[in-house]
């Protein structure tokens, strides 16, 4: 098989600094995220996400069959019940994760489990899913994400459960018939009450 050579500059700007990541935080990038014990601060890293991130870009652009981001959240926060038409893989990248899943639309949770550092879980296509950051009050974790293949922008993504939608739509944010959040008025000033407020509990 015949390759293309690849050159060392463009070598290194598919090198991606952690240090880097998290100067582009992303703190309102769907319509739960304004929600108490819902709010994170999302990175995307390789490939857009979700649908709902229209306003910024991956760090890395060059086509790839999946995507990658990263979420920073406190103890008591992460993303609530919703599903896609894809494989999420998550791996924690410090602090504890607990996941709950269950196969009804605004269902009780069936099951759940806690995830250490390195631990991993695959969640599969239409399978309901929340998780959040466990432990102490003060200090916050981060999560590695993986999306499988999927087409951004088409189709809906995310499905949220009906009570996070009625949730958000009391916060003055709602989604269109493809998921993708519709900005308020005071979409800038929400958003940068939600950067301000997370950003300050990161390490420096």
């Amino acid at each position: 098989m015949d390759h293309p050579e690849v050159s060392n500059e463009e070598m290194m700007s598919r090198v991606i600094r952690f240090e880097d990541v998290q100067k582009h935080p992303i703190p309102l990038m769907f319509i739960d995220s304004p929600l108490e014990g819902h709010q994170r601060l999302n990175y995307a890293v390789i490939g857009d996400t979700a649908s709902e991130n229209d306003e910024y870009s991956p760090m890395l652009n060059a086509p790839h069959t999946f995507q990658i981001g990263m979420v920073y959240a406190l103890p008591g926060n992460g993303p609530a019940w919703h599903t896609h038409d894809y494989v999420e893989i998550f791996m924690p990248m410090s602090g504890k994760w607990e996941f709950f899943w269950t196969n009804e639309k605004d269902g009780e949770a069936e099951g759940s489990a806690v995830l250490g550092q390195f631990d991993i879980i695959s969640l599969p296509p239409g399978l309901w899913r929340r998780f959040e950051v466990q432990g102490d009050e003060s200090e916050g974790a981060w999560i590695f994400a993986v999306l499988d293949e999927h087409k951004v922008f088409e189709g809906k993504d995310p499905y949220w459960a009906k009570s996070v939608e009625d949730a958000a739509e009391g916060a003055g944010f709602h989604a269109d018939e493809k998921g993708k959040m519709v900005k308020p008025d005071n979409y800038a000033d929400v958003r940068q009450m939600l950067l301000d407020k997370i950003s300050a509990t990161m390490k420096k």
